[in-house]
């Protein structure tokens, strides 16, 4: 049983994003969606320091100095694609212009909570940009490199014990071992891991799970 990789989970997430949608990539992982637009689809891809429509990462050596996604990494820029002031950019986010926002996290609560700006003892920025972002945006997915934490602990949890960045904000979760809906009626897990049980993926999660009826197989590359 192989979980997913990094790539695998941004390949996954840009795989459900709508024709056509205005989505902001925060810093991180979920950056990683850029190289995976599926061929046959065409969505904007935003980014807060002021850049909409964002293609892939440039070639080794083609890099811009100048063309800069938020978390400071050279993008592309997609035939109609633009540059505007952070203030502009804000506008769009809080004025409710942005389809879908993927985010990173460090918990995620059964009811939606979101903890990303903050662990005890570590010297992190302030909440930043993601507290517009989940009060803006139209939907919230979050990507989890992996499904648990470094000393074990889930990400997913019935009540976030972090600081938060938004309440019941985030509508799905993308992790290494599963694709999760955040339903009224809880978690409900649509994707899981090939040779991964429903009662293996429950003891990594600190909150009840549900499986839908037709759960998809979810393979490393």
């Amino acid at each position: 049983m192989t979980p997913l990789s990094t790539q695998d989970i941004a390949r996954r997430v840009a795989a459900d994003i709508a024709e056509g949608a205005y989505v902001n990539l925060g810093i991180g992982l979920p950056m990683l969606v850029a190289d995976h637009i599926p061929p046959a689809r065409e969505f904007v891809l935003h980014s807060e320091n002021g850049v909409l429509g964002m293609g892939p990462a440039p070639l080794p050596g083609a890099a811009n100095p100048d063309l800069i996604n938020a978390g400071k990494q050279p993008v592309t820029l997609l035939p109609g694609g633009s540059f505007f002031h952070h203030a502009d950019s804000f506008a769009m986010i809080r004025g409710g212009h942005i389809d879908v926002s993927i985010l990173g996290a460090y918990q995620i609560a059964a009811n939606g909570d979101l903890a990303n700006w903050a662990l005890p003892g570590a010297k992190l920025p302030a909440v930043g940009g993601a507290m517009d972002l989940v009060a803006g945006a139209k939907q919230v997915w979050v990507m989890l490199a992996a499904h648990v934490a470094k000393d074990g602990q889930p990400r997913v949890v019935e009540r976030c014990d972090l600081p938060l960045t938004g309440l019941a904000c985030v509508d799905r979760i993308y992790s290494d071992l599963a694709v999760i809906e955040v339903t009224p009626k809880g978690l409900l897990v649509t994707d899981l891991l090939a040779g991964l049980t429903p009662e293996a993926l429950q003891a990594k999660t600190g909150a009840a799970l549900r499986f839908a009826q037709n759960c998809r197989v979810l393979r490393a590359a």
